[in-house]
């Protein structure tokens, strides 16, 4: 019975015939063309979630400020809504400094960043996979707006291209592929590179996709050494504590060098692509501001020379060299992470800088004067690192599907391992 579910490929006996262990089909495993049964049961959970969250709409203070869902990972209480501004003004700053006409943002949840965008826009398309957020949406949207239901992978899909040219797009083409907050909710890099991937062929020659609000992987541990600490003091939180929360975190981390390897991927399609990766700059600090940053994707980006960098000693010294003209400051410890340095939120208010981090050490950040010096190639070294919660849902999942078809068979409850290898994906 179990061997023929559509989830299974195969099932075998082992540990001396006294486990079984599954294999997942394939098909179940793969994003394109579709993506199958287990990748589409993972993006369902996640829908539901929102659905439920936006249909109470706990944390709704205005119209155009609903921050249901929004809660600190560290206490489990709403985030002040002055963060929250905070969080509004930074993220809208990072997509106007694209100066985008016309954006397609995909997971638009309540609308907060349409709302702060639309009056320098000429036209918006939201999608999001949450039925309540596109009806709420649907029924106040402004003139020159659409919104449809769609998941991240649908970008190419027939619905978004009616609402883009509905919305009057030119060639049914944004300028610019809003992503933000969304990516942590993605099974895996897989899905990641096809959204991405499907986002730089369609903005326009110029263009850019925003990827924003991401979970740094680099930091991983540290941010969930930080939450257990928020009971107990660090020095009685284990390593082996720490390393089992941040097994178990059910979302998708991952770092600027693996995003850079993505888009580099599709040099030879789209042409060279850039990169600028934005620190978070809000003033409090909470693991939006810790954990987090914003990637910037610029299509056919143009070559610039190499900044006149200097690296960090004092924020005086880092003022007198921005001050004689174009550069950046490097090699900046994060104050909210390392000792010493300071925080993106002085560097910018102080330095009236662009704030970038390092692509490799999160732990690190750049000031630059504004312009072409925030950019970077996407041919950086290395493959970068993720944090998958996929599999461990696979897992999950198919040794509840065991267990309940062995029940139902009359067989003894065993041990169920789960088999996912490398080839199971694509």
């Amino acid at each position: 019975m179990l061997r023929a579910h559509p989830w299974v490929e195969h099932v075998e006996l082992c540990r001396d015939d006294t486990a079984i262990r599954v294999r997942p089909a394939a098909e179940t495993l793969a994003v394109r063309p579709e993506p199958g049964a287990l990748i589409a049961e993972h993006l369902d959970q996640w829908g539901e979630v929102y659905d439920l969250t936006y249909a109470q709409g706990t944390e709704r203070h205005r119209a155009d400020l609903d921050l249901s869902g929004w809660r600190a990972s560290d206490t489990g209480e709403p985030y002040p809504v002055e963060h929250m501004t905070d969080w509004l003004r930074h993220t809208v700053d990072v997509v106007r400094s694209a100066r985008p006409r016309r954006v397609l943002e995909l997971g638009c949840g309540t609308g907060m960043l349409l709302h702060r965008l639309l009056p320098q826009l000429d036209g918006y398309v939201g999608t999001d996979v949450s039925a309540e957020s596109v009806r709420a949406l649907s029924d106040s949207a402004p003139d020159g707006t659409r919104i449809v239901r769609a998941a991240a992978h649908e970008v190419l899909g027939s619905g978004v291209a009616e609402a883009l040219t509905d919305a009057g797009f030119p060639s049914g083409r944004p300028d610019c592929v809003l992503i933000n907050s969304v990516t942590q909710c993605f099974p895996d890099v897989s899905y990641l590179r096809a959204v991405v991937q499907d986002a730089l062929r369609l903005v326009e020659p110029g263009g850019t996709v925003i990827v924003g609000d991401v979970r740094h992987s680099g930091l991983l541990h540290e941010h969930h050494r930080w939450l257990a600490g928020a009971a107990v003091s660090d020095s009685a939180v284990s390593d082996s504590v720490v390393a089992d929360r941040a097994a178990r975190d059910e979302e998708l981390l991952f770092d600027p060098v693996l995003l850079a390897g993505i888009a580099s991927g599709l040099r030879e399609e789209v042409g060279e692509v850039e990169l600028a990766v934005h620190a978070k700059t809000m003033r409090a600090d909470t693991e939006l501001t810790r954990y987090r940053f914003d990637a910037v994707l610029r299509v056919g980006g143009e070559h610039h020379e190499p900044p006149h960098a200097v690296e960090w000693t004092t924020l005086d010294a880092a003022r007198e060299h921005l001050a004689a003209g174009p550069g950046v400051v490097t090699g900046i410890p994060n104050a909210l992470l390392r000792p010493g340095g300071a925080t993106a939120a002085e560097l910018r208010e102080r330095l009236s800088a662009v704030v970038t981090l390092d692509p490799y050490d999160p732990r690190l950040l750049e000031a630059a004067t504004p312009g072409p010096r925030t950019w970077r190639a996407t041919d950086l070294s290395g493959d970068g690192r993720a944090h998958e919660p996929f599999a461990a849902f696979v897992r999950r999942r198919l040794t509840e599907l065991a267990r309940r078809e062995l029940r139902r068979a009359g067989v003894p409850s065993v041990p169920v391992d789960v088999a996912i290898g490398e080839s199971d994906v694509e």
